[in-house]
């Protein structure tokens, strides 16, 4: 049962941690006088997924370039440079490493054990955070027990296990059984700061911040295993004009919005998924963090974005931040406050924002905090030995450093091992469906996004746990639906906006890769099919030469394809995908299955697994077509067939410029 009292209890303990974190003083008594001021300095994390230490679970090395320990010496040296700071996380917060799916999953922690992540937080004491997509991937019951949040939802708990030492907030996600927030939605910050008189003087002074947060309405379809049913969901700026006047009436002397999302100027809707640029103009908001988008603003990527200034970060004239992910950055807004009367008022004028990388550059990075380390050790050394179990083996290199151009073999084992699956589900619970063709999609997880080392890249011989993680990235479950050729060709399409449109007159340097769609949506779709996909041509016209078993496909032919939970409800909206064609919702993860396949086949050879379906047509270009990878991997793409790639330019940093030979 669902108790009141135990929620307001947990949230006068949490409030009453946040305060007491380091970093804050005793209560002020004082009130500013008019004309003082204020500096003020708003620290972000976000998208931190989990990457608590600069470690590569996959790769089993040491990775100066991410990390929260890292970002925690930037936390530190900004509370050292800033006499007033807040710190609060945008969320996708617990998940996204083997040690956050070993606790997680593999061995979850009790009730009475805080998560790891939290505790590497509470260590820099932070003042309140918000809730992402991610954090639902494991479902309500383990995010109730982790965030120490009591929940009337289905699979929920009323007890108050060990949670983070700062509130959480959330507006917009509701039990589906009392239709009251899971999170409360939002909540007053109260700390006390250092201002400045007009005659020069400091005194210290409270100041009150009130916080409400906000994550992606599209949760429901991605999510939909373990959402459908429990919870509702509301747009952000539904949210906002529900709460918004709820937390103005406690006048706080600032508002900030915590948003798991990034920026959109398209019309809105209750179902847009970056809601930040409508938020930014809700009368009341102060300042704005940002996330999910995995891309740091300010920055370039909002260059020409209507009413932003991607320069100072301001949005509709709002001061903003996005901070990156993985713990490669800190956010920071900086603002300036003044009194006036009875309140303080934000110049605008003197406020902006900025983003503080933990490498300068390459081979420049900030030192760990070495508090942070100790704190999560056993949790550590427990993920590294699982993921160390031995599977199997293998007789052939599996990468995706060249999957953009046809190089499946990172593919190859997950299509199949999810093809074998579903057929023996099928010939079980729908033998309606048993001579029904059953295709296999998987994308490459890893494809250089987040730098040098973001590729997969298993070598011939043993496998682990390790190498199965590295080749199904994400704990999505697995998911079949039900389409036609019409549906399928459709797919494929949107997959195939991946790449730019090439002008093969064009003598100057063509990039192949599109800013449309990333990696991780580049579905390719295995299982006795075979297409070709003409860059020549704009997009919804590319898919040519579409076969099965060597017979064209037709509009009508039916087709189950196998996916992830997230594809099939529709996540990354692809046409026809929208969870109304779900002929299989399967309670294991496309991880484990894949997992379980390696294990039963003990040895896996290259004829275990299809080699490639897929080609571009053939174009003869008077310039070069280039993309992006690792450097000095031209043997990788020869070992794999690909005898029409080259290595161009090597950009010092890790990664090289390549050219790919269409004509061949």
């Amino acid at each position: 049962m669902f108790k009141p009292f135990a929620l307001a209890t947990l949230s006068a303990a949490l409030l009453a941690a946040c305060a007491a974190a380091p970093g804050s003083k005793p209560a002020a008594t004082t009130t500013a006088p008019q004309g003082a001021k204020l500096d003020l300095a708003i620290l972000e994390t976000t998208d931190v997924h989990s990457n608590i230490l600069s470690y590569d679970y996959y790769k089993q090395k040491d990775d100066p370039t991410l990390g929260y320990e890292r970002v925690a010496t930037l936390i530190r040296n900004a509370r050292k440079e800033f006499p007033n700071t807040f710190l609060f996380d945008s969320g996708d917060t617990i998940q996204g490493t083997v040690l956050a799916d070993y606790q997680a999953t593999v061995k979850p922690i009790g009730c009475d054990t805080e998560l790891s992540m939290y505790r590497a937080m509470d260590a820099l004491g932070y003042d309140g955070g918000t809730a992402g997509n991610h954090e639902f991937n494991y479902g309500l019951s383990f995010l109730s027990q982790v965030t120490g949040t009591p929940m009337n939802v289905e699979g929920g708990s009323d007890k108050a296990c060990a949670g983070p030492h700062f509130p959480l907030v959330l507006s917009n996600v509701f039990s589906a059984r009392d239709e009251n927030p899971i999170f409360k939605p939002w909540t007053i910050v109260e700390k006390t700061v250092t201002a400045t008189t007009p005659d020069g003087k400091t005194v210290n002074v409270p100041l009150r911040v009130g916080i409400i947060g906000f994550t992606p309405p599209p949760i429901m379809e991605w999510d939909k295993r373990n959402l459908e049913g429990k919870v509702t969901v509301t747009g952000v700026m539904e949210a906002a004009r529900r709460y918004m006047p709820e937390v103005q009436a406690q006048h706080p002397d600032l508002i900030i919005g915590i948003l798991h999302g990034g920026l959109n100027t398209e019309p809105y809707s209750p179902t847009m998924e970056n809601g930040g640029w409508y938020l930014a103009g809700v009368p009341g908001m102060d300042a704005l963090l940002l996330g999910h988008s995995h891309t740091e603003f300010p920055g370039p990527h909002y260059a020409g974005m209507a009413e932003v200034d991607a320069k100072r970060g301001l949005v509709r004239g709002v001061p903003a931040v996005m901070g990156g992910f993985f713990g490669k950055d800190l956010g920071v807004i900086r603002m300036t406050l003044k009194r006036e009367g009875d309140h303080w008022v934000v110049d605008k004028s003197a406020s902006h924002s900025e983003v503080r990388p933990i490498c300068a550059k390459k081979d420049d990075c900030v030192a760990p905090d070495p508090s942070i380390a100790p704190l999560v050790s056993d949790a550590h050394q427990a993920a590294v030995a699982y993921v160390n179990t031995p599977i199997g083996s293998s007789d052939h290199r599996m990468s995706s450093y060249f999957a953009d151009v046809g190089d499946m073999s990172a593919l190859s084992v997950v299509t199949a091992a999810q093809r074998d699956y579903v057929t023996e589900q099928l010939g079980r619970e729908h033998p309606e469906l048993k001579n029904v063709p059953v295709l296999s999609s998987a994308s490459a997880f890893r494809t250089g996004f987040g730098g040098p080392e973001d590729f997969t890249d298993v070598e011939a011989g043993p496998l682990t746990i390790r190498n199965a993680a590295d080749l199904y990235f994400y704990p999505n479950t697995l998911a079949a639906v039900k389409v036609d050729g019409k549906g399928l060709k459709a797919w494929l399409e949107t997959s195939a906006t991946r790449f730019n449109r090439i002008d093969s007159k064009t003598t100057a340097a063509q990039p192949l890769i599109s800013k449309k769609l990333p990696g991780y949506n580049f579905d390719q779709i295995q299982g006795g099919i075979q297409y070709v996909i003409d860059l020549s041509r704009p997009d919804g016209e590319r898919i040519t030469s579409l076969r099965y078993k060597g017979k064209p496909v037709k509009p009508d032919q039916t087709f189950v394809v196998v996916t992830n939970n997230y594809r099939a409800s529709g996540g990354g909206s692809f046409p026809g995908l929208d969870g109304s064609n779900i002929v299989l919702n399967a309670p294991d993860g496309n991880r484990e299955v894949v997992i379980h396949w390696i294990e039963a086949k003990k040895n896996i050879t290259r004829a275990d697994v299809e080699k490639t379906s897929w080609r571009f047509a053939p174009m003869k270009t008077a310039g070069d077509v280039t993309f992006v990878s690792a450097s000095g991997k031209e043997d990788v793409a020869r070992e794999s067939g690909l005898k029409n790639v080259r290595q161009l330019k090597d950009n010092g940093d890790g990664t090289a410029v390549y050219t790919i030979d269409l004509s061949k």
